[in-house]
């Protein structure tokens, strides 16, 4: 054979070699997107179900509750953990047992006589939920060439904003028909059958290393996490407002304390690269600046979606199910939207994105300080509309960037950190904006105005609050950049 016949045969190999890499590694984001997409449609899915509990379980409002508390405290104590899990363990197994403990969970919950198994089965669901998420981003920021991340992001916004905006409304439409268990009965085969293509067609893509575990820095974080989602949840409610005896905001303050000492101790370990979370991720200007505007716009997100179905509810006079209609295009728009955005992040970059979507986000914050008592639901609609087209353009770009800036030897701390400040974020929101509601109608109603203004004077204060904050966000969005090319080695290691 010639030196340029073997060339040939060379060349051809590898043509081949990079097709099949390629449609692996296809089929491996593919799996994870479906799975990721099945979890986060059961985060939302009882939202619109605690009255139905509380009757069918005979149960109090504050007790309901933990179906919801306790999930979102599970999933802030997991995630920081993911990060060592994705890197000792390899692209299938952990993916099995992500999906294989979701699927117990949501066997659990489909078969519980009562509510003390179901808080139980949540829990369970809960930890595979938050080990899909930093599993999927980590292996897209492997597979994926800078060049084609922004389309690929726009796939896994679709998830993130297409499954919690159904779930509520899904979950109305069964809980017309049929009685609560159904929401689990309909999701586990689902889950099942994604575990079981999964198990057969998953490859392994990503290569495990050694990675201590510091015992310590779990319990610390557990308390940390825990402490700030439960305690900052606990503010926007009187009824889950104490935890053994203790008020939300001494479990607040116990958080914040622990958070301040986990983190000195992951700056010490990250000196030998034995951090649970390292954060020498934040040595990147460009990773911090897109974690505060994902945080402020998780927060406005969160917020927003639980003062809306108060407001059309109890002052509009609509019910939930055509509450959940209502939000319905919104969510649709988002996941319609994501993939034409992360086209356009890898041809223009992330800032002639981000700042029209701040503009336009903060627009409809300052125009829902003004709803009133006849407000019409279609001004509502449309405002949720255009809301949902402004995070579309802002999600997208800042996972990428965010991510993007990061070494890949941190990509598994980096999407770790991501799905932990999401979580506290969320909380924190949600939080801040029930509690100025809360207090304004206190206020409102002391002061003569009737039940309905009083909680209007509410709802208005508390989207003024998120109007101002937002403010934040639309001045950052103008120090987006899109990442430099990174290498494999660690800042300043």
């Amino acid at each position: 054979m010639t030196t340029s016949e073997q060339t040939a045969v060379d060349a051809a190999g590898v043509t081949m070699q990079e097709t099949d890499n390629s449609a692996r590694n296809n089929l491996v984001i593919g799996l994870l997107l479906a799975s990721t997409f099945v979890v986060f449609l059961n985060e939302t899915i009882m939202t619109v179900a605690i009255p139905r509990l509380m009757i069918a379980l005979d149960a109090t409002a504050s007790s309901v509750q933990w179906l919801t508390t306790a999930f979102l405290l599970t999933m802030a104590v997991v995630i920081p953990v993911t990060g060592f899990l994705i890197q000792r363990m390899n692209t299938r197994p952990i993916f099995i047992l992500a999906m294989s403990i979701f699927s117990v969970g949501t066997l659990i919950c489909a078969v519980s006589p009562g509510l003390e198994l179901l808080v139980f089965g949540r829990v369970v669901q809960a930890v595979g939920t938050a080990i899909m998420m930093p599993l999927l981003m980590t292996t897209v920021m492997t597979l994926v060439p800078p060049e084609s991340r922004g389309k690929m992001m726009g796939n896994i916004s679709i998830v993130i904003s297409v499954a919690p905006a159904i779930g509520p409304t899904i979950s109305g439409f069964i809980l017309n028909y049929m009685e609560w268990r159904w929401l689990f009965i309909l999701v586990l085969p689902i889950a099942l059958i994604a575990l079981v293509i999964g198990a057969k067609l998953m490859k392994n893509v990503t290569e495990p290393r050694y990675a201590p575990l510091d015992i310590l820095s779990v319990i610390l974080s557990a308390i940390a996490f825990g402490g700030l989602v439960y305690g900052l949840s606990g503010l926007g409610s009187a009824e889950t407002a104490q935890i053994g005896g203790l008020p939300a905001w001494v479990i607040l303050l116990i958080g914040a304390v622990v958070m301040v000492v986990f983190i000195f101790r992951q700056l010490s370990l990250q000196k030998k690269d034995a951090a649970l979370l390292d954060f020498r991720t934040f040595q990147s200007k460009l990773y911090s600046i897109s974690l505060t505007m994902l945080a402020i716009s998780m927060m406005t997100l969160l917020g927003t979606v639980i003062l809306l179905p108060i407001y059309t509810q109890n002052v509009l006079g609509i019910d939930a199910l055509q509450t959940g209609l209502m939000l319905l295009p919104g969510g649709l728009i988002m996941g319609l939207l994501a993939p034409s955005v992360g086209r356009l992040y890898d041809r223009i970059g992330p800032r002639p994105l981000v700042i029209p979507g701040t503009i336009l986000v903060s627009l409809v914050l300052w125009a829902l300080t003004m709803v009133g008592q006849d407000t019409s639901v279609w001004n509502i609609l449309i405002g949720h509309m255009i809301l949902s087209v402004g995070l579309a353009l802002i999600f997208t770009p800042l996972f990428t960037s965010a991510l993007g800036a990061v070494p890949p030897m941190l990509y598994s701390h980096g999407s770790a950190m991501l799905g932990s400040i999401q979580q506290v974020a969320g909380a924190a929101g949600v939080a801040l904006f029930v509690a100025v509601m809360s207090i304004q109608t206190r206020l409102s109603t002391e002061a003569g105005l009737d039940a309905t203004a009083a909680l209007t004077s509410g709802i208005r204060l508390a989207f003024l609050c998120g109007a101002v904050i937002f403010l934040l966000a639309v001045l950052l969005a103008f120090f987006v950049r899109r990442p430099p090319v990174v290498k494999g080695a660690v800042p300043g290691h």
